[in-house]
């Protein structure tokens, strides 16, 4: 693999993403989403893509400009209620959705990336995450088509005391897609506060991480310290300027 991973278009970047692919996507709620990636996954067609993200974007942004062309089979998040189509697609058969609790899905994310097959937590132990039996895919009629199964529960001597826990797999992709504020030429990253989110553990996770960033800068030039992903991890990074579109998923403002 050539040290310079530069790539000159988003086109290129995911010419090999076919159809059925499974991709990780950095983003939590509209902050942070890779939308340059986004627009050429869309542009090129590719259909039954199982993705692994917090969230599915909004109606008309986001991961939701893919979920509205019914590109997206699966989903494996945290949280979807910003996104009416989401729902109308799992609620009548059309999606199936694996809803995981935030840290377990950081972690899983984390932990495939790190080369951990699996782990205990205490989260979810007693309820459906446990226990088996949440809805992942509805018949038409409202049925269930596919739940959860149970998982392995293990009591476990911690800080002094008997405890459960349950195991957890973790989660690795044939691809991840992540946005940066500035990169270097080695696929070192720097994510801009808030946009950091899940992006540096669902980087992690692809066996092949796509990265947009807004300023693409020569090695060298980035402080190691301030460094959140190494380039180790990335494999192919492009620059889409500074002048790319943001959108506030919701605005607050006082009169």
């Amino acid at each position: 693999m050539s040290i310079d991973k530069t790539i000159q278009t988003a086109e290129q970047a995911i010419h090999d993403i076919s159809d059925g692919a499974s991709i990780a996507v950095g983003g939590f709620g509209l902050c942070g989403n890779p939308m340059e990636l986004i627009r050429a996954i869309l542009a090129k067609g590719i259909q039954d893509l199982k993705i692994v993200s917090n969230n599915c974007g909004v109606d008309d942004w986001g991961l939701g400009l893919l979920l509205a062309e019914k590109r997206i089979s699966k989903m494996t998040s945290s949280y979807v209620g910003e996104n009416k189509e989401f729902e109308r697609q799992f609620l009548t058969g059309e999606l199936e959705v694996e809803l995981t609790p935030q840290g377990t899905l950081a972690e899983k994310l984390r932990a495939g990336g790190s080369g951990i097959p699996a782990f205990f937590t205490q989260t979810g132990v007693g309820t459906q995450v446990s226990e088996g039996g949440l809805p992942l895919k509805y018949n038409p009629d409202g049925s269930i088509a596919l739940a959860s199964p149970a998982k392995e529960v293990r009591t476990i001597e911690y800080r002094g005391k008997q405890k459960e826990f349950v195991l957890e797999e973790s989660i690795t992709t044939d691809f991840s897609m992540v946005h940066a504020v500035k990169g270097d030429r080695h696929g070192n990253l720097i994510f801009n506060k808030s946009a950091r989110n899940f992006s540096p553990v669902a980087a992690m996770a692809g066996e092949i991480c796509i990265a947009q960033v807004e300023q693409l800068v020569e090695p060298g030039e980035l402080n190691p310290d301030e460094i959140h992903l190494p380039g180790v991890y990335v494999h192919r990074i492009i620059e889409v300027g500074t002048n790319i579109e943001k959108r506030i998923e919701r605005r607050t403002v006082s009169g």
